[in-house]
């Protein structure tokens, strides 16, 4: 019970200053010393017994309110939890409370209209991220040590790092994902792109996060067997690609001198501790970057998603999706149904070259992002500015049209004062390769993602 109290302390004293946390959970304190007892009295616990965490109002916590950062939503209660949640609390942790997000969790930021605007806790100026931005700042300011997040285009791994925390976005498959509450089917590109996942002040705490949520759920289709970390399957030293270089692509591109230098450093880092790291141009990556735009815009404009946007009264995501169309008209055909179809096709296409490309590179190490943490709002300020972001975001739009793990991790500061990283991808089902990578980072350039 005492890190339970500890860390609603910290949330009072450190919240009210970023915003971070958005309700807390009735009966946290009630859990805790239920689990002091189980403790007491000798029973079974589990590897996070009493640990607090926080997680996501987009993902369902039975009894509680599944909005997504929107008002109009708060009615939405879920009956049930969901899979990833569970494992969390059967194996011990205590939910506290629930992190904000950006409206309809599309923006890579955590502010929406009715709770407000999240602050990074290195810099009030520019973002923490999104859309797990709630998790990752609360995490960096030790508000708790370990918290829920998603990722559908780089949600867990771009706060992780402009926070200069540790994330991990699982292989699709891994952590069942399991939407309820809307009571209608999810569309396609989430269920094949989207993960849940976890956001942590040490890549220690992320394994024990994933061996806890990972399981089979048959609430998801394509939820995998239950197969617990286990020692790479490749051979020592593992060879390493780096890549600033994705390729010009409608949606990726070139990115600063200082975040591809960050890389490099990173690299170096690697090298010495008997990784075997070569750059190399990989234009793979910039095609999945260009699909996922063209998969999910196509979808959320073919079912009707920035009508409900444009309704919801959720302002700045109304004015990222118009700003969204705008890009997308200018830069991309139009796509019918042949043309969709096609895409899937293709996505296939550069899934199979990127797994043959790393039988050779088990390891891929991309920028975090193609910038430093931006400033607040400026990825909705003008058409121009917002596709350039897409652009430099294009490691957290390409992974997940890979269906591949990734971790991000913060490295350095910016030129400014916000922590800048890396991601770390492996191979599908190996996770603990990338873990294995993050924590030789970690050893070299951290921690330094707490805090106080």
């Amino acid at each position: 019970m005492e890190a339970t109290e500890a860390a609603l302390s910290r949330i009072d004293t450190t919240n009210p200053s970023l915003n971070a946390v958005i309700e807390i959970a009735d009966g946290a304190i009630d859990t805790a010393r239920e689990a002091d007892a189980r403790l007491r009295r000798g029973d079974g616990v589990g590897p996070l017994h009493g640990v607090p965490i926080l997680v996501k109002p987009n993902t369902d916590l039975a009894g509680h309110s599944t909005h997504d950062g929107v008002e109009a939503f708060l009615g939405a209660t879920a009956e049930e939890t969901a899979p990833g949640l569970s494992g969390l609390t059967d194996a011990g942790c205590v939910i506290i409370g629930r992190t904000n997000v950006p409206s309809f969790s599309l923006r890579w930021c955590a502010e929406n209209e009715h709770w407000g605007r999240t602050l990074n806790p290195w810099d009030p100026q520019v973002t923490p991220g999104g859309s797990s931005g709630g998790s990752a700042a609360a995490v960096a300011s030790r508000m708790v040590p370990l918290a829920h997040g998603n990722d559908l285009g780089g949600s867990v791994r771009y706060p992780a790092a402009v926070c200069g925390i540790v994330g991990l976005r699982p292989t699709v498959g891994r952590v069942p994902i399991w939407h309820g509450t809307p009571g209608y089917g999810v569309p396609l590109g989430l269920t094949q792109f989207a993960v849940e996942g976890a956001l942590a002040r040490s890549t220690e705490d992320l394994r024990l996060a994933l061996s806890a949520m990972e399981r089979f759920d048959p609430r998801d289709p394509i939820a995998a067997p239950q197969t617990h970390l286990g020692r790479p399957l490749h051979s020592v030293p593992t060879r390493v690609a780096l890549v600033v270089d994705p390729g010009t692509t409608p949606f990726s591109g070139p990115g600063t001198a200082e975040t591809d230098e960050v890389v490099r450093e990173v690299g170096r880092a690697l090298a010495g501790a008997g990784y075997l790291v070569e750059e190399v141009t990989l234009p793979s990556l910039g095609e999945a970057a260009t699909l996922w735009f063209e998969l999910m815009f196509t979808e959320f404009r073919a079912s009707g998603v920035p009508a409900v946007i444009e309704g919801s009264g959720a302002v700045g995501a109304a004015e990222s999706m118009r700003l969204w169309t705008e890009i997308y008209d200018s830069v991309m055909p139009p796509m019918d149904l042949t043309s969709f179809v096609a895409a899937w096709a293709r996505r296939h296409v550069v899934r199979r070259r990127v797994a043959e490309f790393m039988e050779r590179y088990p390891l891929l190490l991309l920028p975090n992002s193609g910038e430093p943490a931006f400033a607040h709002g400026d990825d909705i300020r003008s058409a121009d500015r917002a596709h350039q972001l897409l652009k430099h975001q294009w490691p957290n739009m390409a992974i997940p049209v890979l269906g591949l793990p990734a971790g991000g991790v913060g490295t350095h500061f910016s030129a400014g004062s916000a922590p800048i990283g890396v991601q770390v991808v492996g191979r599908s089902f190996a996770e603990e390769s990338i873990l294995d990578a993050m924590d030789v980072i970690e050893r070299q350039f951290g921690p330094f993602g707490v805090r106080t």
